[in-house]
């Protein structure tokens, strides 16, 4: 571990609006940077055909990140590509590469690639995010058996992922890690600021809902918790910030149902980094209404900016959050998650909950990640 590696990392980056993953990605390039080694990202040229891709853009107008070395290079349709960046990597003679994995759709180019990386005799490791996706279709199984046959070993972030992964292969090498922070979105500031950047009233509290909108996140339940009569003593509001990544009539039509158009805030579009510190101070609890889920990074978000969080018993969420110490884990139905909320600001418990989650955000240092990966 003391002399200078280089390590090549597959997935998602600048320009790339990758949500979470190019995040994710370009913070686990740092982690390396910063030990001394040399690391280069190999992202995509094309990540999506056009018509798979449910946002406005597939590109971020943000600056790059800086000092990390991206070189966007893989077609994910097209196989000739995956040999030629398959060639480069391998020149490049890395002393490990790092492919993330979280659609099955990627299955033929990550695991080609992997594959001819791999019989040079470079280590592939696998960060895998999802290997049975949350919206199932037929490619998915032949697809991800591609890409796990062709990898030497595997990291997961959630148990589920541990378990799924079981179902494609026992031998090789696994282990789990707790998904690391992300502390690239800027320090805390003081709430006042954060609302009077997002042109919001210090006279209400705020409830946060964030990130890309499926249909498998729940914005549907929580949206039926919060028209729950009891939360209006409360003095609430419900901030929904990010793009829809399924058709957004039925959300709209089910605020206007539930009478809550005075109480939604929908900021519906995508949330630059420079942003997401306003949206998370200005909150006072975080909420993940998961119907199903694996991990989510935006608990991570929201442990660095020291936001209780109330999530479903969902995958692996619940095995993040400590129920009753750095927020509340409940079933995926709109009572509970109502019920919880009432609790939370009835028995007054932000500032109990603040205190723990500032504690317990120790454990998910990206350090550790790196140690496990070296072990696999």
């Amino acid at each position: 571990m003391g002399s200078r590696r280089k390590v090549i990392i597959i997935g998602s980056a600048w320009p790339l609006r990758g949500g979470g993953i190019a995040t994710f990605n370009e913070r686990l390039a740092k982690a390396y940077s910063d030990k001394g080694d040399d690391v280069i990202i190999y992202s995509f040229s094309l990540q999506y055909p056009s018509f798979l891709f449910p946002g406005t853009s597939q590109f971020t107008s943000e600056p790059a990140p800086p000092n990390i070395n991206i070189k966007t290079r893989i077609n994910s349709i097209n196989p000739f590509n995956w040999i030629k960046v398959a060639a480069e990597i391998q020149k490049e003679k890395p002393d490990m590469v790092i492919v993330r994995f979280w659609i099955p759709f990627m299955g033929p180019s990550l695991g080609t690639i992997s594959g001819i990386i791999k019989k040079s005799g470079i280590r592939v490791i696998a960060i895998v995010d999802n290997i049975i996706p949350h919206e199932h279709s037929i490619i998915d199984r032949p697809f991800s058996k591609y890409f796990v046959n062709r990898v030497d070993g595997f990291v997961t972030m959630s148990k589920s992922v541990l378990n799924d992964l079981n179902l494609f292969d026992k031998s090789k090498p696994k282990r789990l890690t707790a998904h690391p922070l992300y502390d690239n979105f800027g320090k805390i500031i003081p709430k006042v600021e954060a609302l009077k950047s997002l042109g919001l009233s210090p006279q209400f509290n705020y409830i946060l809902f964030f990130g890309f909108i499926r249909e498998y996140k729940g914005l549907d339940l929580l949206l039926k918790a919060f028209a729950d009569n009891r939360l209006r003593y409360y003095n609430l509001k419900l901030i929904v910030a990010g793009e829809f990544y399924v058709d957004k009539k039925p959300y709209l039509d089910l605020i206007e149902e539930l009478g809550l158009k005075d109480y939604v805030i929908l900021h519906n579009e995508f949330i630059p980094n420079d942003q997401v510190r306003n949206y998370f101070c200005a909150s006072n609890v975080v909420v993940q209404p998961y119907k199903t889920a694996t991990q989510s990074g935006i608990t991570q978000v929201a442990y660095h900016f020291e936001k209780p969080v109330i999530t479903t018993n969902v995958g692996g969420l619940a095995e993040i959050i400590i129920d009753n110490r750095d927020g509340f884990v409940v079933e995926p139905d709109e009572k509970n998650i109502a019920d919880a909320l009432i609790r939370f600001f009835d028995e007054k418990k932000e500032d109990e909950f603040v205190r723990f989650v500032s504690e317990d955000k120790k454990r998910f240092s990206w350090e550790n990640l790196l140690s496990v990966i070296d072990e696999v």
